[in-house]
């Protein structure tokens, strides 16, 4: 069995995310989205078992599984024998981080490989920080995310818990 992780934030998880995961389903036998919390990204939106529970009512493939990890993403990858790390990459300044994390996780666990998708045009423009940029100066954020989490959105920036 192929196991791969789709790791990130996913504060919130948008259609670009979904497209990646769905996609990734699509080729390996068991994909895990991993919620991991970003030390660069001070201000969360949603807790991560929110971001699960938004990323759970968003995705409904069989082979798709949520979790969560704070250690080294090659620590849970070992653990859990997966065989790839999948990225989604908008824009080549993606590609620069990305590439340089790749080459961090090949080094550190030679067993799985960094798997690179592009993303669709339609979401090349897409991040969790745009979704919450327009929402915040009262956008409409339903062409960017799943439609089941658009409400979940709109009370946040409205200060509902």
């Amino acid at each position: 069995m192929k196991k791969a992780i789709c790791p990130g934030s996913f504060d919130p998880v948008t259609l670009g995310h979904i497209d990646i995961i769905e996609r990734a389903a699509d080729i390996f036998d068991e994909v895990t989205v991993l919620v991991m919390s970003n030390r660069n990204k001070k201000d969360s939106l949603f807790t991560v078992e929110e971001r699960m529970e938004l990323i759970e009512r968003s995705v409904s493939r069989s082979n798709v599984k949520i979790d969560t990890y704070n250690g080294l993403l090659v620590d849970y990858a070992k653990e859990h024998g997966a065989a790839a790390i999948v990225k989604g990459l908008r824009a080549m300044s993606d590609f620069e981080y990305e590439f340089q994390q790749a080459l961090t996780n090949k080094s550190l666990y030679p067993d799985a490989e960094t798997v690179f998708l592009c993303a669709r045009g339609e979401n090349m423009f897409l991040s969790s920080s745009m979704v919450k940029e327009v929402c915040a100066l009262g956008g409409d954020v339903r062409p960017f995310v799943p439609e089941c989490i658009v409400n979940d959105i709109y009370k946040r920036f409205k200060g509902d818990k």
